[in-house]
């Protein structure tokens, strides 16, 4: 019986440390209603915003880092080209763009739907999925909606890329501008 109650306390004694060493690592965080957002979207934006999420190893290039902002080119020249038609979604952290339904007044019974998906954050004919569905209605409203593979696709993404390329060339003129002028700025301090 002795032994029996050694192992147990030993045992007891080894669960103790571990569960210690566990709080200890910040395993565990006491929380507070007041700090942390209740509802998914708000604790998804949180997250974000303190970029955390899911990292293997010691992965921490660009952790928590989403280029789809606004001073991404492809972005801004995605929501310039597609201004034209309402955007749906516009989802810069999963780097999508969905507009809605867009239809000409000529051809009421025919409307289209395009959809961007920034695969990359370069300026690359790779970088970018364009998906177009096409949706046509009858005279009793009853619509087939089919994925069109056309030439609108291929006209969409060459102008989303030459405007990107005209967004990144002004980008850097505009720096390399500023730089002149602050090199300027400082050798004429330095002639005083």
């Amino acid at each position: 019986m002795t032994k029996l109650n050694l192992n147990i306390n030993k045992f007891t004694i080894i669960l103790l440390l571990f569960l210690f060493s566990l709080n200890s690592c910040a395993l565990y965080r006491k929380t507070d209603i007041k700090t942390n957002p209740i509802n998914d979207a708000d604790k998804r934006a949180k997250n974000l915003q303190e970029g955390r999420g899911i990292k293997f190893l010691n992965s921490k290039k660009n952790s928590g880092v989403f280029d789809f902002a606004s001073s991404n080119e492809l972005w801004r020249a995605s929501v310039e080209v597609l201004g034209f038609a309402p955007l749906v979604s516009a989802d810069y952290g999963g780097g999508i763009l969905i507009s809605d339904w867009y239809s000409d007044q000529e051809s009421s019974n025919e409307s289209y739907k395009i959809t961007v998906v920034f695969l990359s954050n370069e300026i690359r004919a790779d970088g970018l999925d364009i998906k177009v569905h096409k949706k046509v209605c009858n005279v009793n409203y009853a619509c087939q909606i089919k994925e069109q593979i056309t030439e609108l696709n291929t006209e969409i993404k060459s102008a989303i890329l030459r405007r990107a390329t005209e967004i990144k060339e002004k980008k850097i003129k505009d720096i390399v501008d500023a730089d002149r002028s602050f090199k300027k700025d400082i050798n004429t301090d330095k002639a005083k």
